[in-house]
């Protein structure tokens, strides 16, 4: 996992070649091709891309990307996607092949929902439930997911608001006349003149890049896009 996200670009169609045989094959054999940066005078690839070829295997392994921090399960799975029980469990399998380590972090943190009765965010805020032992099936089932996503939203919500703080810190941002408007997520919208906005938004990239007191705790970078508008819309 985390080679992947070190690796960079289109992480949706590196996971769908990880997953799926035919794919890595063709991605090998040089029949797609995983990403593609336009060289001058160039208007489209020379084979077809990953995403374009093989867009349902993409599309499956996006949507785990995504699901997988939910607790989503192969019941879940086969109901959003219209599939057989057994065919989400199989294509779930092909997911964590790769990633073992993310089946182990899941399997501590349901434990430790289980036996201390709450799991921790990054900066240590925690999620606490109820205890579990005469729960009945379904609680459990409820409490094993929320074991898992709170760690993950809790955590990118610790990233959020550290950057935030960050910003809001920044001395020079305030001498150039820059104020945080607003937090989307895992976007903020500052507001400023417009003679001093390049230097704003590198400011701000900066921050939001290192949101820990100036320095990245994470075991990968944090990728931070940002932009210049006269409105949210603009700038999106």
């Amino acid at each position: 996992m985390l080679d992947a996200f070190k690796a960079g670009g289109d992480f949706h169609s590196r996971t769908a070649m990880n997953m799926y045989e035919h794919v890595r094959d063709a991605v090998h054999e040089k029949k797609v091709l995983l990403e593609w940066q336009p060289q001058p005078g160039q208007e489209k690839p020379p084979v077809p891309l990953l995403k374009d070829a093989f867009g349902a295997e993409r599309r499956k392994a996006k949507m785990l990307n995504f699901s997988i921090a939910y607790g989503k399960t192969a019941q879940g799975l086969s109901r959003d996607w219209q599939v057989s029980v057994k065919e989400a469990r199989d294509t779930l399998k092909l997911w964590y092949r790769d990633r073992k380590e993310v089946s182990a972090w899941q399997k501590r943190q349901k434990e430790l929902a289980r036996e201390k009765c709450e799991v921790y965010t990054l900066l240590g805020r925690s999620r606490r439930f109820p205890n579990m032992t005469h729960a009945p099936h379904g609680q459990k089932g409820h409490v094993d997911r929320a074991a898992i996503n709170a760690p993950v939203q809790g955590s990118a919500a610790d990233v959020a608001m550290c950057a935030m703080l960050e910003i809001e810190r920044n001395a020079r941002l305030k001498e150039l006349g820059w104020r945080l408007l607003l937090q989307v997520h895992d976007e903020v919208i500052l507001e400023g003149p417009t003679e001093s906005a390049e230097a704003a938004r590198a400011i701000v990239v900066e921050c939001m890049s290192k949101p820990f007191y100036g320095t990245n705790i994470l075991k990968v970078d944090l990728a931070v896009d940002g932009k210049c508008g006269k409105s949210w819309y603009d700038a999106k």
